[in-house]
């Protein structure tokens, strides 16, 4: 399990998926979630805009990620 260190009260899908890499830009989220099924904390999930906050998990394929709010 990787740990995803963001700031803030919340990150959205999208700006966590362009934070580990797996999009170039935002507006790529779109298409990424057509093609790929993400689970956050174990349900479907296809919203960019969902809101991830301390302690949530996101899998997609066998990669699996817990974010860790840091202030």
């Amino acid at each position: 399990m990787k740990k995803v260190i963001f700031t803030g009260e919340y990150i959205t899908l999208g700006q966590f998926l362009k934070k580990v890499d797996l999009i170039d830009s935002g507006s790529d989220a779109k298409h990424f979630l057509s093609f790929n099924r993400v689970f956050i904390n174990d349900e479907v999930d296809e919203r960019r805009g969902r809101k991830l906050r301390n302690q949530d998990q996101v899998r997609i394929g066998k990669e699996i990620w817990i974010l860790i709010n840091e202030n």
